[in-house]
C-alpha cells in the first residue's frame, strides 16, 4: 500500500484536554492540559496553521494558562465535529483526547465532557464521531488519526444513580474514502493510568515521545513502536495497560496490538509458563481490572495469609503479588480458585483457570 505525505497546511486538529468537571473535585484528572499543549505544539513545530488547531480546554484552577483555547463542553465539543471541522475540510485529520472515559453497553467508548456530573453525564460517543467522519458530510480529511487517553471501565460498574445519556451525532452517507487510525489508552474494562505528579497521561507521553517529524505519521510503524513501548512498562510491573489499536482502510483493516520486531536475547515468561498461566487466567476475569472487587476477592482469605501478602493499585502486579503469596501452599492456591469462581461463575474462565492453578501447583516446588 502506497502512502502520500500530508502537507502540514492541510491538517486540521481538535485537540482535546479535560481536566475539571462539573462533578466536582473528586473528578479532578492533573495531566490532559499538559498533554494536549504538548500535542498542540507538536503540530505547530511542523507547520501546521494554529487557526487549524482547535484547542478545547478545561484547565483545573491555577494553571496559569495565556495560551488561548475554546471551552470543552459538550455542545462546544459537538458543534467542533459536526460542523466547525467539516466546514474547514483539509486532507488530514488529527484528534486527540485526554480526560475520562467509560465504555457503555453497546462498547462504545463515552468521553465525558467537562461539563458532566454524576446526574448528567455529558458525553461525546467516539464512535459514533468516527462514524461521521468516514460519510460524505466530511469532505475530504481521507487520512485520519484518533488518539483517546482516557478509561475504558464498564460503566455498570460505577453504579452511578442515573443511566449514561447517549446520542449519534448526524450522518452522511457511508463511503470508502477515509484511512483512520485509532490508539485508545486503555483496553476494554481497564483504567487509564494518569501521572497526578508529572501531570501527565502515561499513554499520552509515550506517544508523545513517539511521533516523528512529519504532520501525518505513517501509522504502522507508529503503532509497533507504541505498543513495544507499552509492553516494557508492562514487563516491568509499571502498568497492566492493554492498549487498543485500529487501522481502517478501504479494503483493510488492522485491529488489535501490532507485533513489535523480535527482541533479541532472553525475552519474559512463555504463555506456558505455570505462574504466568495462573496470572493471565485471573486477570481474564473483569473483575480483576476493579481495584475494590480485588479487595473483596482478598477478604475471602484467611487474615494471617493477606497480612503477608504485597498490594498494588496496578492489577497485574497486584495479581502477580497475590499468586506468589500463595503459591507455596497448594490449598491457599484453591482458596483463591474458589473465591474468584464464587464472584464469577463463567464456566470458561473457570475450567482454564482450574487448569492453571493445577498445573501451578504440580510445577512449584516446596520452599519456592
Amino acid at each position: 500500500m502506497t502512502r502520500h505525505d500530508v502537507r502540514p497546511e492541510g491538517v486540521v486538529a481538535l485537540v482535546v484536554g479535560i481536566e475539571r468537571y462539573a462533578a466536582g473535585a473528586a473528578w479532578d484528572l492533573p495531566g490532559p492540559v499538559r498533554d494536549a499543549l504538548r500535542f498542540r505544539d507538536w503540530l505547530l513545530s511542523l507547520g501546521v496553521p494554529e487557526d487549524a488547531v482547535l484547542l478545547h480546554l478545561a484547565p483545573l484552577p491555577g494553571s496559569g494558562l495565556r495560551v488561548p483555547f475554546r471551552p470543552a463542553d459538550h455542545d462546544s465539543l459537538r458543534r467542533a465535529l459536526v460542523t466547525d471541522i467539516p466546514a474547514r475540510g483539509g486532507e488530514a485529520l488529527w484528534v486527540w483526547w485526554g480526560g475520562h472515559g467509560v465504555l457503555d453497553a453497546e462498547e462504545h467508548l463515552r468521553l465525558y465532557t467537562a461539563d458532566a456530573d454524576a446526574a448528567d453525564r455529558r458525553n461525546i460517543d467516539l464512535d459514533s464521531a468516527r462514524a461521521l467522519f468516514r460519510t460524505d458530510a466530511v469532505t475530504g480529511l481521507a487520512r485520519q488519526m484518533w488518539m483517546a487517553d482516557a478509561c475504558r471501565t464498564f460503566d455498570e460498574r460505577h453504579h452511578f444513580p442515573q443511566t449514561l445519556p447517549g446520542e449519534r451525532l448526524p450522518m452522511g452517507r457511508r463511503v470508502q474514502a477515509h484511512e483512520q487510525t485509532v490508539m485508545l489508552a486503555a483496553g476494554r474494562g481497564q483504567r487509564a493510568a494518569n501521572d497526578p505528579e508529572r501531570r501527565l497521561g502515561v499513554f499520552s507521553d509515550i506517544v508523545l515521545d513517539l511521533l516523528p517529524a512529519e504532520p501525518l505519521p505513517d501509522p504502522v510503524p507508529l503503532l509497533e513502536a507504541v505498543e513495544a513501548r507499552m509492553g516494557e512498562l508492562r514487563a516491568a510491573g509499571r502498568t497492566d495497560q492493554l492498549p487498543a489499536y485500529l487501522l481502517e482502510r478501504p479494503g483493510w483493516t488492522m485491529s488489535g496490538p501490532p507485533a513489535p520486531p523480535a527482541a533479541s536475547g532472553p525475552g519474559p515468561a512463555s504463555p506456558g509458563h505455570p505462574m504466568l498461566r495462573t496470572v493471565e487466567a485471573l486477570l481474564a476475569y473483569p473483575l480483576m481490572s476493579d481495584r475494590d472487587e480485588r479487595q473483596a476477592l482478598v477478604n475471602e482469605l484467611p487474615v494471617s495469609v493477606v497480612a503477608r501478602m504485597p498490594r498494588h493499585t496496578m492489577p497485574r502486579t497486584d495479581v502477580v503479588g497475590i499468586v506468589r503469596t500463595l503459591r507455596t501452599r497448594p490449598e491457599r492456591l484453591w482458596e483463591l480458585y474458589a473465591a474468584v469462581t464464587l464472584l464469577d461463575d463463567d464456566p470458561d474462565r473457570a475450567a482454564e483457570l482450574k487448569a492453571a492453578v493445577k498445573d501451578l501447583v504440580e510445577n512449584t516446588r516446596p520452599g519456592m
